[in-house]
């Protein structure tokens, strides 16, 4: 049985935007559930190839304003000109956001790699370097303690990591992962590289195993043979409490090797996510539930 870790991390989650009702009452019932537990922050994702651009902007002003949350709003590079990209960081400004985080972006669909608009900015460094010099916003960006599916290596991504917080990122996220020894390694040799900024760990916590490993190989995360193995013992009735004590155990190990926060991929669904925090010993305050 889990045991309340001895230090409590702070946490961040990660919200989806809503594409109709049924999405936007499924992502206020997730903010208002996990609000109370007092996130460092909670981040906002865009779609793929900025799809859902608009609706990131809403959902993010939404979350700040009603809920109280500081909220990091996903902006990237994909299919937009530099003015309008920073239109957007403006706009964020404008209505009392303070965090973005900046990302190079995935390719639009239909096509296999992402290629710059003419007048956009060409990389996340890019992105970062011309928020950074406003001077106003907190920025936080991705990384990749597996290779990043268009990286040759993990010592590239090490590199790039570096660029980025060079350039004025703060703090990164990871890709999620299934073995705290992939986080400790990448840890390992962005401390070698010199990157002293946070790496908090991206923990996603298994809302289907199936689906999990369609995600895995999209991003290029490793799907280890013995939770493979794990899942077909659990079968669909057992496959719930399987993923919420993996997730404890990763969490868990992770807090053992000298993490200090943890930023969850809550899929909109905050069940899975309020237990893992749980038994991590953070527990609700209710009087962070406030809706204005």
């Amino acid at each position: 049985m889990s045991q309340t870790p001895a230090k409590t991390p702070a946490v961040s989650f990660e919200f989806f935007p809503p594409r109709n009702l049924d999405q936007s009452f499924r992502l206020w019932e997730t903010a208002r559930a996990l609000a109370p537990l007092g996130p460092d922050f909670v981040s906002v994702t865009y779609g793929a190839g900025g799809t859902t651009r608009q609706l990131t902007h809403e959902a993010v002003t939404a979350l700040s304003s009603h809920y109280g949350l500081n909220v990091a709003a996903h902006l990237t590079c994909v299919d937009a000109t530099r003015e309008e990209t920073m239109k957007i960081v403006a706009d964020y400004a404008a209505a009392g956001v303070r965090e973005i985080v900046a990302l190079r972006g995935d390719a639009p669909q239909g096509q296999d790699t992402f290629t710059p608009h003419p007048d956009g900015f060409a990389s996340s460094v890019e992105l970062i370097e011309a928020i950074a010099e406003r001077g106003d916003f907190t920025i936080r960006v991705g990384a990749y303690p597996e290779p990043h599916p268009e990286s040759p290596d993990t010592a590239a991504d090490v590199a790039w990591l570096k660029r980025k917080i060079d350039a004025g990122a703060t703090s990164s996220m990871t890709q999620f992962f299934f073995s705290p020894d992939t986080y400790f390694r990448f840890r390992d040799q962005c401390v070698a590289a010199g990157i002293a900024a946070p790496i908090i760990p991206g923990i996603l916590p298994i809302q289907g195993w199936a689906g999990t490993k369609r995600f895995a190989a999209r991003c290029g995360t490793t799907v280890p043979q013995w939770a493979d193995e794990a899942f077909a013992r659990a079968g669909k009735e057992g496959e719930a409490s399987l993923a919420l004590d993996l997730c404890i155990d990763l969490s868990e190990k992770l807090i053992a090797g000298g993490v200090d926060r943890l930023h969850f991929y809550t899929l909109n669904k905050p069940d899975l996510t309020t237990k893992v925090c749980a038994a991590l010993g953070i527990v609700p305050n209710p009087g962070l539930n406030k809706v204005a």
